[in-house]
């Protein structure tokens, strides 16, 4: 029945749905996993990387984890070139803002301001939705640190804890259940990989695997952090979540 309706994405269907919009959301569902948690003293995003082959010469740059400007970064899941078109957009909107009233720009009005780019793509014919979701982590004067996020439809949302990509919904629920208010940076981290460890498709988890960034206040000046493959290793050696090297062989 849907047949007449999903050619365009201008055409709601007679129950007001925009299956094209629906279709780019599931092709987000098949992406590796990124969850956000906001504590009291930082932001923490954590993702899955899929490793498609052993062949495949690693990357230097990070996959999941994108800087937008000194107080926002955010995390990605689903189609990467869609998603570096749209960081791209954002970062020079950040840019702009800074260079006509310098100052940083507050981190909901530039996730509104790409969110409006992304609504665009749902509105007029011939154009196709943006397959991709984003984690906005950041930090500004007005409400401190904030965790949102946005979706193909336009949508964005303030979250405390969040997940998108593969086994969201059941990245979701666990979060819904362990979360605490005041948690603290490195018990979000903790959180953020024992939800990640039991919702990841492949069985061990390894920090090859994964990529994890931080966002927080340092000197009164706002960092944003991404853990080495080393430190990453060591911590999940700490929560328990793998064995020591030694150990392991």
């Amino acid at each position: 029945m849907s047949r007449r309706y999903d050619s365009r994405t201008t055409i709601f269907s007679p129950e007001g749905r925009l299956y094209q919009v629906e279709y780019a959301m599931e092709a987000i569902g098949n992406a590796g996993t990124a969850i956000g948690i906001l504590s009291k003293d930082g932001v923490v995003l954590v993702g899955e990387k899929k490793v498609t082959s052993k062949l495949l010469q690693t990357s230097t740059s990070t996959e999941k984890m994108y800087k937008i400007d000194d107080h926002v970064a955010c995390a990605v899941a689903g189609i990467m070139s869609d998603a570096n078109i749209l960081i791209n957009t954002a970062r020079v909107q950040a840019q702009r803002y800074t260079f006509s009233y310098q100052e940083p720009m507050p981190v909901e009005q530039l996730v509104q301001s790409l969110c409006d780019t992304k609504q665009g793509y749902t509105q007029f014919g011939g154009l196709r939705p943006f397959g991709v979701s984003f984690l906005f982590a950041g930090w500004d004067k007005n409400y401190g640190f904030q965790l949102y996020t946005s979706d193909p439809s336009g949508n964005y949302g303030g979250w405390k804890a969040a997940a998108i990509g593969a086994n969201n919904q059941a990245a979701q629920s666990m979060l819904k259940q362990d979360y605490k208010d005041e948690i603290t940076r490195e018990e979000a981290a903790q959180l953020a990989l024992k939800v990640l460890s039991k919702t990841m498709d492949s069985t061990s988890l390894t920090s090859d695997k994964l990529e994890l960034a931080e966002v927080f206040v340092s000197s009164g000046k706002v960092k944003y952090q991404v853990s080495s493959s080393d430190s990453l290793s060591k911590l999940l050696v700490k929560f328990g979540l793998t064995q020591p090297a030694a150990e392991a062989s």
